[in-house]
């Protein structure tokens, strides 16, 4: 383990291939953003985007613009712009809805798969600590399935093999765990679950933008996630769905709305589904927000995802190890695998008292989040973040415990969002 130095940070900034994109971004006067796998900071070009959008495309434009300005193809554009990020290949993603939705999609599309191939399989597997929203989702697939579908789930660190049988149809995991960031290895496992004779179906939310992603190349079935965090596409800005080009035409849509018909106009009493990505889709798309996630992904089309990963495993390594240096004598323990193989692109520790310390951050301009339990979650962005940051963040923590300044009631009092 190095013993780092301010000084030895600032080199490593002055050496850095990526900093320049750090100046594509709004980033606030004093603020230390490690908060980028909740929500990415804002591209300086959505500002001048919106503006387009809003008193151009849809203020002189009016309903005109779903031809004129491209409207009526920016799902598809969108998702094929991403589709190279992820590996994916061309006609296989398209952005819209949320992930939640798009989960929906897919699980439900991938059990009546199953259902006509392998009928006596009923069980779908994901984690005990995958992101809440996807287990609710699989009992929401369950309960409109009906017969005796259940979810069977694997407790963290336990090898996933022990649920995978002849009765498993689906298994779905987050590429990047939510809470610690640990690494599925995407084509290894997806190889491991299709061997049982399952379908494999990722939630790529903590992953996309952050971690090199190869779709096409792992062999995997389907996968979702957000264009909000690593990718910068604005709160709450569309998801995306990819379905392998060998699933599509059997893709059965169960929200069957008019954008994914093979016809939407023409206004037909019955539906026909499109025959290519485009049946992903569903009703009328958010144009004004998705508008916003082709900024993002512009910036992100320009970036050697080589160097991306290597800045990110290097700033995470740091933070791991200023931490263990500096704060060693607080009860911090980090629950981030160490093994770079295994590691996403955010750094988390467990504290007593984490929410208050949380909390005492922000106030000092060294904004994370916080996740039940006791956890202190901080999402390394390499494209706007460098190595003095990380320094002043880790002197930021280093001083809140020393001196206890997380102890206050302001500090305890519980927001909405954490």
């Amino acid at each position: 383990m190095n013993t780092w130095t301010r000084e030895a940070c600032e080199r490593l900034d002055e050496q850095d291939p990526l900093r320049d994109f750090r100046g594509e971004f709004a980033l606030p006067e004093g603020v230390i953003y490690l908060d980028g796998n909740s929500l990415g900071a804002r591209p300086k070009a959505a500002l001048e985007r919106a503006e387009r959008v809003v008193a151009d495309e849809w203020g002189l434009g009016l309903i005109r613009s779903w031809n004129s300005a491209g409207w009526f193809d920016l799902p598809g554009r969108l998702g094929d712009q991403l589709s190279t990020l992820l590996g994916g290949g061309d006609g296989t993603t398209v952005v819209t809805d949320t992930t939640s939705v798009n989960l929906f999609k897919a699980l439900s599309a991938a059990a009546r798969i199953q259902a006509k191939d392998t009928p006596g399989r009923r069980v779908i597997v994901s984690e005990r600590d995958n992101f809440p929203t996807d287990l609710y989702i699989i009992e929401g697939v369950i309960g409109t399935l009906g017969g005796d579908y259940e979810l069977r789930l694997i407790d963290a660190g336990r090898p996933l093999d022990e649920a995978l049988d002849e009765s498993v149809a689906i298994v779905t995991l987050s590429h990047v765990n939510y809470r610690t960031g640990r690494l599925w290895d995407l084509a290894s496992v997806t190889a491991q679950v299709q061997d049982t004779g399952a379908l494999m179906v990722w939630d790529l939310s903590h992953s996309a933008g952050a971690v090199p992603i190869a779709l096409e190349a792992s062999g995997a079935d389907m996968a979702v996630g957000c264009t909000y965090k690593y990718l910068n596409g604005g709160p709450g800005s569309p998801a995306f769905i990819w379905v392998a080009k060998r699933h599509q035409e059997r893709f059965s849509q169960p929200l069957s709305g008019w954008w994914g018909h093979a016809r939407p106009f023409a206004m037909e009493t019955a539906y026909e589904p499109s025959a290519g990505i485009e049946r992903f889709l569903c009703g009328t798309q958010p144009i004004t927000s998705m508008s916003m996630v082709e900024t993002g992904l512009d910036a992100h089309l320009r970036v050697d995802q080589t160097l991306l990963r290597d800045k990110s495993l290097a700033l995470t390594d740091l933070f791991i190890e200023l931490v263990a240096q500096r704060c060693g004598d607080h009860p911090l323990t980090l629950i981030t695998p160490r093994d770079h193989g295994e590691r996403g692109s955010h750094v988390s520790f467990r504290h007593p008292e984490g929410y208050a310390v949380m909390q005492a951050l922000i106030a000092r301009g060294v904004i994370g989040d916080y996740r039940e339990p006791e956890v202190l979650r901080f999402g390394v962005t390499p494209l706007y973040l460098g190595f003095s940051d990380i320094w002043n963040a880790v002197e930021a923590l280093r001083d809140i415990l020393d001196t206890r300044a997380w102890d206050t009631e302001d500090f305890h009092r519980r927001e909405a969002v954490t």
